[in-house]
């Protein structure tokens, strides 16, 4: 039996799950947007007095490792280390993207299996963060830092329903011209859409440094000032 607690961050919601050979058996996000420094310490706290009332212990910690918020990467994968150092477990560094092409495969309900599954996290003005996969995730576009204009994905396999999925999709709704797309309601990555990718890692052993383990940025951290602040 695998008990992993599952922590999601990248995106503006904080939220936390617990599952236990590939089910979810306790969950908890917020309603409010870009809080995590409040709430993840609460939320993991609760996860923990949920296995203790079971008389469980969590065998991994699977945290979501990028691209997306760089504070909310840096304030999961910080505490996720912290628990995996304090029970001596290991970390499952799952990715932001797959996450989203999971949640997409569930969101489809009649699939065909030769859907490109296309998730985008909106990284401010017309860019997003991406990547496009096929329903074993192997990657047809490597994740990327895109700026969306009506070429974008013209280089993806032609005659496939081409799904697009999170909180890039209504800008890219716009400006895309790629053809046999369908756009999905936008949406955003949360904790019990990793348990299927924190299942198949820990299957197969596959885990993060705990150590030396960083997020996956993709993009430098550039430091803004407010306008009214400089002199």
């Amino acid at each position: 039996m695998s008990v992993i607690l599952n922590i999601e961050t990248s995106a503006r919601i904080c939220s936390v799950a617990v599952s236990c050979d590939g089910m979810v058996e306790f969950h908890i996000e917020s309603e409010e947007p870009m809080q995590h420094a409040a709430l993840l310490a609460g939320y993991v706290e609760r996860c923990l007095e949920f296995l203790a009332r079971r008389e469980m212990k969590f065998d991994a910690v699977a945290v979501s490792s990028g691209p997306g918020s760089y504070t909310g990467l840096r304030i999961g994968m910080s505490l996720a280390k912290g628990l995996c150092f304090a029970k001596d477990v290991p970390l499952i560094a799952v990715p932001t993207l797959e996450t989203l092409a999971v949640k997409a495969m569930f969101a489809l309900r009649e699939p065909q299996g030769d859907e490109i599954l296309v998730p985008m996290i909106d990284a401010r003005r017309m860019e997003v963060y991406t990547a496009a996969y096929d329903f074993a995730l192997k990657p047809l576009l490597e994740p990327s830092a895109l700026v969306l204009d009506g070429d974008s994905y013209h280089d993806l396999p032609k005659g496939r329903e081409v799904v697009f999925i999170g909180d890039g999709v209504d800008k890219a709704r716009e400006v895309l011209n790629v053809e046999g797309a369908r756009f999905l309601s936008s949406s955003m990555p949360v904790a019990v859409d990793m348990v299927a990718l924190s299942e198949r890692a820990f299957r197969n052993g596959d885990f993060l440094d705990t150590a030396y383990g960083v997020p996956f940025y993709l993009k430098d951290y550039r430091a803004t000032v407010a306008r009214n602040k400089v002199l």
